[in-house]
């Protein structure tokens, strides 16, 4: 089926080109499990991603920038951030967000979730504090632009938050009035 808009039909549930946000040192494994169930188990999404080393990290911040939203954000509809444990410090996970949920003439902006990965768990009730989940992905989900879930290993559950994401891009206008990490962070939370 044609996905010339990013979404087409797959046995009922609605198919998106799905850019997954996460720190590449601490949760590959979780992005790729997340791949293998959700992309290649109903075909729900069409998975995209930076991977380790294809941007080179010594080129300048704006190219770098550029480089995710041109060429790897530019057809997503949906941006789905992996939450672990330091995924808050990463200023790529910053970047992204930030370059996905920006619209412009070239790129529509992306519907925006975050998923907490099991190591996320470890906080316990304090799971759900902003200040250890990307900040930008918190300011999103406190103006309801983004929503974030606990983790899920049931495709149809996981295409229903895909699929609102995406209708929420076009009904509540994103926060990106954070400023954009310089650097990775370092810590135990990030401050306002």
């Amino acid at each position: 089926m044609s996905l010339g808009n990013g979404i087409g039909l797959l046995g009922g549930l609605r198919r998106h080109k799905v850019f997954v946000s996460y720190h590449h040192a601490n949760d590959q494994w979780d992005r790729e499990k997340f791949e293998t169930l959700f992309a290649n188990y109903f075909g729900i999404i069409i998975p995209k991603s930076v991977q380790i080393g294809e941007i080179n990290s010594l080129l300048p911040t704006e190219t770098i920038r550029q480089k995710i939203r041109d060429e790897y954000l530019r057809d997503s509809t949906v941006t789905v951030v992996l939450i672990g444990k330091e995924t808050w410090k990463r200023k790529h996970v910053d970047w992204e967000i930030g370059s996905s949920i920006r619209n412009t003439k070239l790129n529509p902006r992306s519907g925006l979730l975050g998923i907490f990965l099991s190591d996320h768990l470890d906080y316990g009730r304090d799971k759900y504090n902003p200040h250890i989940m990307p900040p930008r992905l918190h300011y999103n989900v406190a103006c309801g632009y983004a929503k974030v879930y606990d983790w899920s290993n049931e495709p149809t559950t996981v295409s229903a938050w895909i699929q609102s994401a995406f209708e929420r891009r076009s009904k509540v206008n994103p926060d990106n009035s954070y400023s954009s990490y310089i650097n990775n962070k370092s810590g135990e939370r990030w401050y306002e």
